[in-house]
């Protein structure tokens, strides 16, 4: 009895606590990462103009500028990648579709052999397979999951992957340029935020990975730091060119 007990108790513990962190992101990885992508870049573009020892308009205007082509450009790639992916998935599922259309014994053949290649008996599989392929449309949604590892009713869109990205990447490249657009003149207040939001990122980004919160913060606080140090120090070498 207590060997029963002590295993119920161990199998409802399991199930209560049974649960898993999303590790497809979801809305969370393109988000932080638009962003991230937007902070990185629109930083070391900054830092480079600076220095260059240009004028403050200029910095301005250049950051303005980059978070704008940045955005469109993130924008118009997220849209045309996700488009074409959807395009072809859907264009997958017509082939399918027409299958279970013209050779309906033969896809629920192939459903059955499937599940029995699987570990499930013979005489079962056909009779899951055959109750399965009943409804058509249930049909493509299984054949569509188990041969194309899709969900014909989650695709994703490409309006909202390109909202999504101009906005988390015009987001990330404003906090370097904030500080000039609110009246600063040197570069370690732009420095202050974008170094405060690369940490933030980071840290964020911990939700969808098993390192820790602090560690991916300071991770990706040196890449973005490296990145504007190597950029100023090029700006600085071909102003002193140039000049």
């Amino acid at each position: 009895m207590a060997i029963i007990e002590t295993e119920a108790t161990l199998h409802e513990a399991h199930r209560d606590n049974h649960t898993h962190r999303d590790v497809n992101g979801g809305w969370l990885r393109p988000a932080v990462f638009g962003a991230m992508d937007g902070l990185v870049s629109n930083l070391a573009l900054m830092t480079g103009v600076v220095g260059g020892a240009v004028s403050h308009q200029t910095v301005v205007i250049t950051g303005l500028a980059g978070l704008a082509a940045g955005a469109f450009s993130m924008a118009a790639g997220e849209y045309t990648s996700v488009a074409s992916q959807r395009e072809l998935v859907e264009a997958e599922l017509e082939v399918e579709r027409r299958e279970l259309r013209k050779h309906p014994e033969d896809e629920e053949s192939e459903l059955a052999s499937l599940y029995e290649s699987r570990g499930v008996e013979a005489g079962l599989a056909r009779e899951v397979a055959r109750q399965l392929s009943r409804d058509p449309e249930q049909a493509l949604e299984i054949h569509a999951r188990e041969e194309l590892g899709i969900d014909p009713g989650d695709l994703p869109s490409p309006i909202v992957a390109a909202v999504s990205s101009f906005g988390s990447f015009a987001l990330g490249a404003l906090l370097p340029v904030l500080p000039f657009l609110l009246g600063a003149t040197a570069l370690w207040p732009a420095l202050l935020l974008a170094f405060v939001g690369l940490f933030g990122c980071g840290a964020v980004v911990a939700r969808v990975t098993a390192r820790t919160w602090w560690f991916s913060g300071l991770r990706q606080l040196a890449l973005g730091g490296a990145a504007a140090g190597v950029t100023y120090a090029l700006g600085t070498l071909f102003g002193t060119v140039v000049g």
